[in-house]
């Protein structure tokens, strides 16, 4: 009797470790939930009230990005890109959503570029790229983000 009331007793001090058990630093649980954010992707891309009714991501994103397109081919089509540059058949532009929902485009042009004025085309996208409908911006962790992607935009439809 004697030894069980030993291995008892043992086993009462030894098992009191097993419910002391730390509790995470709130540093500590920061870290870990920030490891664990996919930095490079958001929750909801971007999207247009036109789009807002399309329940499936992927549609969503999609019609987002061709009537972005749309809109910015039918504003630059009445200008005089085409007739300056003639052989400039598309431009890819950089568009950020702003988390304010503001909209800013930039052309990209190629880094060695030297037969186009990159800055009267700069100064006529400014100029066109206007009055855009409400854009929702993108959405991480339910906070508006900021958001860059590249559109190919055709100038020249044959």
């Amino acid at each position: 009797m004697k030894h069980y009331s030993l291995i008892v007793i043992f086993l009462l001090f030894n098992s009191c470790q097993y419910f002391g058990k730390q509790v995470p630093t709130e540093q500590e649980l920061l870290a870990k939930e920030l490891n664990e954010i996919n930095w490079k992707e958001v929750d909801e891309f971007p999207s247009l009230v036109d789009c807002e009714k399309i329940e499936n991501k992927t549609q969503r994103q999609q019609c987002f990005f061709e009537i972005l397109t749309q809109l910015i081919q039918e504003k630059l089509s009445v200008d005089t890109l085409s007739v300056l540059y003639p052989e400039l058949d598309t431009i890819e532009v950089k568009v950020t959503v702003f988390p304010n929902a503001t909209l800013q485009f930039e052309p990209q042009f190629p880094k060695d570029s030297v037969a186009y004025d990159t800055i009267k085309i700069d100064s006529i996208l400014k100029a066109r790229l206007v009055d855009f409908p409400k854009v929702n911006p993108a959405i991480k962790r339910g906070i508006p983000v900021k958001t860059q992607f590249i559109l190919p935009v055709i100038l020249k439809v044959e």
